[in-house]
């Protein structure tokens, strides 16, 4: 069985921490609504595509 990690990678905290924390404070409510649906859409689609593979992960034998 897999073991699910959900924690992040050094490289994603590195990230997280340098890249995105500096630049989140110039964002005003507007631009965090759209950046949040932005976000919010991009993770459907990640779960689609996901689900896609399960599911045909079986006809391509």
């Amino acid at each position: 069985m897999l073991h699910m990690n959900n924690k992040l990678t050094l490289e994603q905290e590195f990230r997280l921490a340098v890249n995105y924390k500096k630049n989140i404070v110039f964002v005003n409510n507007s631009n965090a609504r759209r950046l949040l649906l932005a976000t919010l859409k991009q993770m459907m689609i990640r779960d689609n595509i996901i689900k896609f593979f399960i599911q045909n992960r079986n006809l391509n034998n």
